[in-house]
């Protein structure tokens, strides 16, 4: 999803999601960065996330949150 990877490279330009896959719990991501992650993928990709996804389980890892995308866009 290089979109995706895209939107968190212009956040964060130092961090190397395809390895780091604890950003909640070592807080690279905040509640603020997950608010405009969401708004950056709605508009970027097309895909809404429903307040029931909003879990650190789902932005963790750059790998959950393609799951959580991938999964969302088949609904």
């Amino acid at each position: 999803m290089d979109i995706l990877l895209e939107i968190l490279k212009e956040m964060y330009e130092d961090i190397d999601f395809h390895t780091h896959e604890t950003l909640i719990d070592d807080k690279v991501i905040d509640s603020f960065d997950i608010i405009s992650l969401i708004a950056e993928i709605d508009d970027k990709i097309g895909v809404s996330i429903p307040p029931e996804e909003l879990v650190p389980e789902n932005f963790n890892s750059y790998a959950a949150m393609c799951a959580m995308i991938e999964r969302l866009e088949d609904i």
